[in-house]
């Protein structure tokens, strides 16, 4: 885990679709140390015409933007592991769709441990299980 929710103010396409999950899970494992393996990313692509800031459209402006949110546990990644992906993630969306608007934003959204899982068990179970496994400190 986690999850990525990713929206972006652009043209969809295989090769987009590609790089932008591509660098948000390098991003993610490298900054936050999440397991590649079990990072999901949902891309949603809005029509810059569709994207309206300052009540005219993105196409207006001509400006790109997006909206990611990302779920982890609570209390898994530090201040600046946060800030540092806040910002490498900018970099990377700016790469790859071009001049942003400001109005762009990263949540990095901690939950609770026991309100957060996949394949049916919560973080914490996993995190109680591999401690009840661990052997004793000394």
């Amino acid at each position: 885990m986690p999850i990525l929710n990713l929206k972006v103010s652009a043209t969809r396409s295989p090769s987009l679709t590609r790089a932008l999950s591509e660098g948000l899970v390098d991003a993610t494992t490298r900054i936050l140390r999440k397991n590649p393996d079990i990072t999901a990313v949902a891309i949603d692509y809005v029509p810059p015409e569709d994207w309206i800031v300052g009540g005219r459209s993105l196409a207006e402006h001509r400006k790109a933007s997006f909206w990611l949110d990302i779920k982890v546990v609570d209390g898994t990644n530090t201040k600046d592991e946060k800030a540092l992906y806040l910002a490498e993630v900018f970099a990377l969306m700016g790469r790859l769709l071009g001049d942003l608007h400001e109005e762009s934003y990263v949540l990095v959204h901690e939950v609770p441990a026991d309100a957060y899982g996949f394949g049916g068990l919560t973080q914490e179970h996993r995190y109680i299980a591999n401690r009840l496994r661990a052997p004793l400190a000394a």
